[in-house]
């Protein structure tokens, strides 16, 4: 079951007895400097989550599902996540 946004932000007020918009307030900023964070550097380490790192996908050659015919997918910046060792060890 995936967790919503909104029972993220109950679970964390409850856990740190603070009021539901104080955390709402903390993850649109933490979303912001995540974001700078990537856009500048390339990369940011959540300890204890893991790190997340921009790379870089080439262009390649696609089908389109619906026709069959062969296209062109340009190069992009995607986002990658490598989780950390502790969290990855606490999963097995």
């Amino acid at each position: 079951m995936a967790i919503s946004k909104d029972q993220l932000i109950s679970d964390i007020a409850e856990a740190t007895d603070s009021s539901k918009s104080t955390i709402r307030t903390v993850l649109e900023q933490l979303s912001e400097i995540v974001a700078d964070a990537l856009e500048n550097d390339g990369e940011i380490t959540l300890p204890g989550i893991g790190k997340l790192k921009v790379t870089e996908r080439p262009a390649r050659t696609g089908r389109n599902p619906q026709t069959g015919k062969a296209i062109e997918i340009a190069a992009k910046k995607v986002v990658k996540y490598v989780p950390a060792k502790a969290l990855s060890d606490s999963l097995n």
